[in-house]
């Protein structure tokens, strides 16, 4: 399968800290790709570096082949998704208009919203069960509904590539199932989705790869039990956790601390 995305030998310094140190990953339509790591490992720093948000201090990130440098602002909104930690909205925007901003990279200029604007915000607005909701204002939601608001913002964009840095942060379990539910959806359909995930559990049972970063470097990268170890868990967050199957489906607790 091609690579739609990838960094080569990242580096990112910043005010003579290193954030990110020789980091090398590769993204590949319907794959969901799970970024962990303790605090301070550099997780949203990569994400955003990936994203041509932050930029490298060494390496390059490439999309398609080419340099993200080289793609043009319109054409990254275009393929490019994303949503950020603990998205706010501090403008009094309904829930329907904020998921409309996401076709802001297909319109221009006093243009009308085309019926392909209309048909992907309202599927948007189902995919993430905010259909009841979408005449309310944002800054009236509760922290759950409006990372779901946020998730479909980024949808109703179809990106080939959607990045979110911690999507289920503010979700009660059920969301937080149906959240990564609808992600892996999107996988099947062919869109790559990189996430940022605390919720280790969550990434052992949703993601098909993972890259786990320990102080800015990469620890350990690939399919889950070569990530999801008990020397890794150990080496990187300092537990012991109990690692299983359920239904053909990998389970990690983290059961108690090794110091």
């Amino acid at each position: 399968m091609m690579t739609v995305m990838s960094a080569q030998n990242i580096g990112v310094e910043i005010d003579g800290s290193t954030l990110l140190d020789n980091i090398s990953l590769s993204i590949k339509p319907g794959e969901l790709i799970g970024l962990i790591g303790p605090n301070g490992a550099g997780k949203s720093t990569l994400l955003k570096t990936l994203l041509g948000l932050q930029s490298p201090s060494a390496g390059r990130v490439m999309y398609q082949d080419r340099p993200l440098e080289n793609i043009s602002n319109e054409r990254r909104g275009r393929q490019l998704g994303y949503v950020a930690q603990g998205s706010v909205c501090h403008w009094p925007m309904t829930v329907h208009k904020v998921v409309e901003m996401g076709r802001l990279p297909y319109q221009r200029l006093l243009r009308k919203r085309t019926p392909d604007d209309l048909k992907a915000i309202e599927h948007a607005l189902n995919t993430f069960d905010i259909v009841h909701l979408k005449d309310r204002l944002v800054s009236t939601l509760s922290g759950g509904e409006r990372a779901r608001v946020m998730l479909a913002r980024a949808f109703a964009g179809q990106p080939r590539v959607l990045f979110a840095d911690e999507p289920t942060a503010d979700l009660d379990p059920g969301h937080q199932l149906q959240v990564m539910n609808v992600l892996k959806q999107q996988v099947e359909t062919g869109v790559a989705v990189v996430v940022v995930l605390h919720d280790l559990n969550l990434a052992a049972r949703y993601c098909d790869r993972l890259y786990l970063l320990e102080k800015g470097r990469m620890k350990a990268s690939g399919v889950i039990d070569r990530v999801i170890n008990a020397a890794n868990m150990k080496d990187a967050y300092g537990i012991e956790a109990l690692i299983g199957q359920h239904e053909a489906q990998d389970y990690i607790v983290p059961w108690r601390l090794t110091s």
